[in-house]
C-alpha cells in the first residue's frame, strides 16, 4: 500500500513542544513555524482540510514568568500554560495570517472526549471551523486539568481529534524520522519500519521513552496514539519534525513510518455508535424511516414517540412506524427535550425549548442505520 500525504482529504498535525520551542532559549522557533505554515497553506490549496494540535504553551510561559527549567509543580504549570496561552495562539495566528488562513485556538480537557455530550459540542464546533474554512489550533486546556482529567501528551489527545473530526490522516512530527525495533540514540542496531500493518503486542514491546527535554511524550505515547487512530480508520505516520518543510519532506518522500488504517473513518465510526448500548428509543414515520434509509439526518418532524431516559450525546435506538429496530444514534436532545419538539419542524424548536437548537435529533454522521 502506498501512502501519500497529498492524498488527505481531512489531516490531523501534532507539533510537540521540543519543535516549537528552543530548548536552550525557551523562544519561539519562529522560522519553523512559517516553514510549516507554508505547508499548511500548501495543503490547504490542494483541497486538504487542516487540523493542528499543538503543545508549547506551557514552554513559552515559563520563559516569560521566569519559572525554573527544573518540573514544574501542578499550579506553576497552570500559571505558565496562561500566559503561554496567549502567545502560542498569537503566533500561529501571525504565521497563518500571511496566507489567508484564519487560526482557531480550540482548548479541551480529556473529559471533553470522554463525556458524550462534550463529545459531539467538541466535534460540532471543530466541524464549524472547518467548514469556516479556519485552521482550527487545538491544545489540552493545561489552565484548568489537572493529573486527573489529563491526556498527559499531545500524541493521544492529536489520535482521538483524529477520531473525533473523522480524519483519515494523522501526522505525528517528532525528533525522529520514524518507529524503530528500538531507540536509535542508544542502540545503533535498530532498524527503522516504513509500514506498520497492524500494532501488535511485539510492536509496542519495541517501543521505548522519548529523550527530548521539553517533550513528555515517548515512542510509547506515539504507538499508543497509533492504535487509536488506525482503529478509527486514520492512516498515521511518524516523521522528522525538526526540518524546515516537515509535511513537504514526508511527502517528497524523506524517512518516516506509516501506519496502516483498519478500515475507513466512516465506517469505524459507525461501527463504534452500532456497539453502544442505547439509553432509549425514539420511533419515527414511514417519511422520516425513508428519509434516514437514503442517508439523511433525523428531524424532529418525522418522531412520533419517544421512550426512556437519556441525555445530550447518549445513544438512542431509532425505530420506525411497525417496531423494527432501523439504527442506533447519538441523540442531540434529552428524552424531555425530545419529546417536546417531537413532530414539530426545526423552525419551532427555539419557540418550544426557549433558546436555539441544532435542526437535526441526530444527525447523520452520528448515526449507524
Amino acid at each position: 500500500m502506498v501512502f501519500r500525504l497529498s492524498a488527505a482529504r481531512r489531516l490531523v498535525v501534532k507539533i510537540g513542544s521540543a519543535l516549537l520551542v528552543d530548548a536552550q532559549t525557551g523562544a519561539l522557533r519562529s522560522d519553523w513555524l512559517a516553514g510549516l505554515a507554508q505547508d499548511v497553506a500548501a495543503a490547504r490549496a490542494r483541497g486538504t482540510e487542516v487540523v493542528l494540535v499543538s503543545s508549547g504553551s506551557i514552554a513559552l510561559g515559563r520563559r516569560v514568568l521566569g519559572l525554573p527549567p527544573a518540573a514544574l509543580s501542578l499550579e506553576q504549570s497552570q500559571a505558565a500554560a496562561a500566559v503561554g496561552q496567549i502567545r502560542l495562539a498569537r503566533a500561529y495566528e501571525e504565521a497563518l495570517a500571511p496566507h489567508g488562513i484564519t487560526a482557531a485556538q480550540v482548548l479541551v480537557t480529556l473529559e471533553d472526549t470522554q463525556d458524550r455530550r462534550r463529545y459531539l459540542n467538541s466535534r460540532a464546533t471543530l466541524e464549524t471551523l472547518i467548514n469556516l474554512g479556519a485552521v482550527p489550533i487545538v491544545n489540552e486546556n493545561d489552565t484548568v486539568a489537572t493529573d486527573e482529567i489529563r491526556y498527559g501528551d499531545n500524541d493521544r489527545l492529536a489520535a482521538q481529534i483524529a477520531v473525533t473530526t473523522g480524519a483519515d490522516h494523522l501526522v505525528l512530527l517528532s525528533d525522529v524520522d520514524g518507529f524503530y525495533s528500538a531507540n536509535p540514540f542508544t542502540d545503533p542496531a535498530a532498524r527503522r519500519f516504513d509500514v506498520v500493518d497492524r500494532v501488535t503486542p511485539q510492536i509496542e514491546a519495541m517501543a521505548g521513552e522519548g529523550v527530548s527535554g521539553l517533550s513528555k511524550g515517548g515512542m510509547r505515547t506515539k504507538i499508543m496514539a497509533a492504535r487509536t487512530a488506525t482503529a478509527g480508520g486514520c492512516a498515521m505516520v511518524i516523521g522528522q519534525g525538526s526540518v524546515a518543510r516537515p509535511l513537504a519532506a514526508i511527502e517528497a518522500g524523506a524517512p518516516c513510518t506509516w501506519f496502516a488504517p483498519q478500515g475507513d473513518p466512516q465506517t469505524a465510526r459507525k461501527r463504534w455508535i452500532a456497539a453502544m448500548k442505547p439509553r432509549g428509543t425514539i420511533r419515527v414515520d414511514a417519511g422520516a424511516a425513508q428519509a434516514l434509509d437514503s442517508g439523511k439526518s433525523l428531524l424532529p418532524a418525522g418522531v412520533t414517540a419517544v421512550e426512556g431516559r437519556f441525555g445530550r450525546g447518549e445513544a438512542v435506538a431509532i425505530a420506525g412506524p411497525d417496531g423494527a429496530l432501523l439504527g442506533t444514534g447519538l441523540v442531540r436532545y434529552t428524552a424531555e427535550e425530545a419529546q417536546a419538539i417531537r413532530g414539530r419542524k426545526s423552525t419551532e424548536i427555539a419557540a418550544l425549548l426557549g433558546y436555539p437548537g441544532r435542526a437535526a435529533l441526530v444527525h447523520r454522521d452520528d448515526m449507524a442505520i
